[in-house]
């Protein structure tokens, strides 16, 4: 499956307003935790899919995105989650955790999506 079928189907999975500005959520979520924008990948390993929280941030001045792509790219984590209904499930590990995002060292979160996991494991991210 392509990541544009991916994104469909993660996008049809939730409603407009759940997503609506969902990455800058995520933002300040990262902000109000670690007092920095960091980067949050995806990562598929050993059949599963976890959200890592980068040790690369936004206010650098050789952070590879512009403001904008920043967003941008958030957005799309924000719906990527929200489709598989793990957005709160990464809130809530952010919030909780003790781990802190450094260099050569990501905040690793495990995503439990459930019987239905297979259907998102794809070939790329």
């Amino acid at each position: 499956m392509s990541r544009a079928n991916l994104n469909l189907l993660a996008t049809s999975r939730c409603s407009q307003k759940e997503t609506h500005h969902a990455g800058a959520d995520l933002q300040t979520l990262l902000l109000s935790k670690w007092g920095k924008s960091y980067d949050i990948q995806f990562r598929r390993t050993q059949g599963k899919i976890f959200v890592q929280v980068m040790w690369r941030y936004l206010e650098q001045a050789s952070f590879p995105m512009t403001p904008q792509e920043y967003q941008e790219h958030l957005e799309a984590v924000a719906t990527y989650l929200q489709g598989w209904g793990a957005f709160e499930q990464v809130v809530n590990y952010i919030q909780s955790t003790k781990e802190n995002p450094r260099l050569g060292k990501t905040v690793s979160i495990p995503l439990e999506l459930g019987g239905r996991a297979s259907e998102w494991m794809v070939e790329e991210f």
